[in-house]
C-alpha cells in the first residue's frame, strides 16, 4: 500500500507556504519575469548584451546574470537596466 501524498489537492500557494518557501518563490518568479522583460526590450531595440554592459559600466557576464535572474540582483540594478533601455521598473504594494 502506498502512502497518501499530504499535498494532493492543495494549491501551489498552500504547498509553498507549508514548505516555508512561498515568499522566496514569489521573489524568484518576479525577478525572472523582469529579466525576461528586459531581454525582450533589448531584442526589440536590437541591443546586444555587450552594448548594455557598456552603458551600465559593467561586464557582459553581469548582464548574463541579470538576464538569467541568477545571484543576488538588486532592485537598483534592475532599475538601471530598465532606464538604460528607456523603460521604468515599477514596484507597488498591493
Amino acid at each position: 500500500m502506498t502512502e497518501k501524498n499530504p499535498h494532493w489537492g492543495t494549491t501551489l500557494d498552500a504547498f509553498l507556504s507549508e514548505e516555508g518557501i512561498r515568499e522566496a518563490a514569489k521573489t524568484e518568479a518576479v525577478t525572472r519575469v523582469v529579466a525576461w522583460q528586459l531581454a525582450q526590450e533589448m531584442e526589440r531595440q536590437g541591443m546586444t548584451k555587450a552594448a548594455l554592459a557598456e552603458r551600465m559600466h559593467t561586464s557582459r557576464a553581469q548582464i548574463d546574470r541579470i538576464l538569467k535572474a541568477k545571484g543576488n540582483i538588486t532592485i537598483e540594478t534592475l532599475q538601471r537596466a530598465a532606464a538604460l533601455l528607456g523603460r521604468e521598473l515599477r514596484l507597488e504594494l498591493v
